[in-house]
């Protein structure tokens, strides 16, 4: 069977400069499978910047990277996630984290979150909506949300989304956290803002500089540590131990791990770690 003709010319070589440019700036590992999916999310690249090849495009990215590289990275970066994805760490959280927070920050009142790689916005507003459920009315609460993708980030700060990304969610919480769209938005449903307040967005390449201060009370780092090499894992889990307090939560993927990593943490429960006691 004869292969389709392809709209640019694309070889193994530019696949493989496109991927390792991918690897020293995000980490992520991009396996041979990908090759096909490199070439259908960058075509529109390709096309709009008026290239005939994918050689070319190579050469214009390693040329113009303050204007292009953010532009390939979204368009190769993988976004996949739903409200609640994974329900046992946010029951979890409501029956297990947040009492023993009650307790221990009971002082200053405030508990501050961290939702590293949070995509297009449905974990760290279901995050929002378990601490929000759980957690007293006068207590200050603090999601940062960062992703490296800039375009599922403006989509997560606008906070609105097709009807059919809620149908999982509570008759309950649909009243009380979202609104719904009225005629040409009907099929949209949007965040209400009381929710969007707690949440702060922002760009962030996991493999550079984190500029955070101070501690998080818990950390969700889901389906992002499936994409780096062993050593890199490591790195990451140490320095998200870096900003938790002895017994503080990291939790992780269905599809992830830690087991046999030398890292500060103890699994508890199903992808749930516990920053260890010295």
């Amino acid at each position: 069977m004869k292969e389709k003709a392809r709209e640019f010319e694309y070889t193994q070589a530019d696949f493989d400069v496109l991927r390792k440019i991918s690897n020293q700036h995000s980490g992520i590992l991009v396996p041979d499978d990908k090759f096909d999916m490199f070439y259908s999310r960058l075509s529109k690249r390709v096309r709009m910047l008026g290239l005939t090849s994918f050689k070319q495009y190579c050469h214009y990215l390693k040329n113009n990277p303050d204007s292009e590289f953010t532009e390939f990275i979204n368009a190769v970066t993988t976004n996949l996630t739903s409200f609640f994805r994974e329900n046992h760490h946010f029951e979890y959280l409501s029956k297990t984290v947040v009492p023993g927070l009650l307790k221990k920050n009971a002082a200053h009142k405030k508990i501050k979150v961290w939702s590293a790689g949070c995509s297009t916005g449905e974990e760290p507003y279901s995050l929002a909506m378990t601490l929000k459920e759980s957690v007293p009315a006068d207590w200050t609460i603090s999601i940062l949300a960062t992703d490296l993708d800039t375009n599922v980030l403006a989509s997560a700060a606008a906070g609105v989304y097709p009807a059919d990304r809620v149908t999982g969610i509570t008759e309950q919480r649909l009243k009380d956290w979202f609104q719904k769209g009225t005629g040409g938005q009907a099929n949209k449903v949007r965040v209400k803002p009381d929710l969007k307040e707690l949440i702060e967005f922002k760009q962030l390449n996991l493999m550079q500089e984190w500029p955070l201060k101070g501690y998080f009370d818990f950390i969700f780092c889901r389906n992002v540590l499936i994409y780096f090499d062993r050593e890199t894992k490591v790195m990451l889990a140490n320095r998200y131990c870096g900003l938790l307090e002895e017994g503080s939560y990291l939790f992780i993927g269905h599809s992830e791990s830690l087991h046999q990593l030398d890292t500060g943490f103890s699994l508890i429960g199903n992808t749930i770690y516990r920053k260890s006691t010295k």
